[in-house]
């Protein structure tokens, strides 16, 4: 496995918290609970990406 590979993995579990906390924040202090919603599903992409990338 190269240097990528294994870290790819990390940077998108990064995002992920990132976007389910900028998510959650923007939903909470109901500044534009659209584009929440929408950071909430790309987090739950990317920890499904990396679920998949590590079978």
């Amino acid at each position: 496995m190269t240097t990528l590979e294994s870290l790819a993995p990390a940077i998108a579990m990064l995002a992920a918290f990132a976007c389910l906390l900028g998510g959650g924040t923007l939903i909470a202090k109901r500044q534009n609970a659209r584009k929440g919603v929408l950071m909430l599903v790309m987090a739950a992409v990317l920890v499904g990406n990396v679920l998949i990338w590590t079978m």
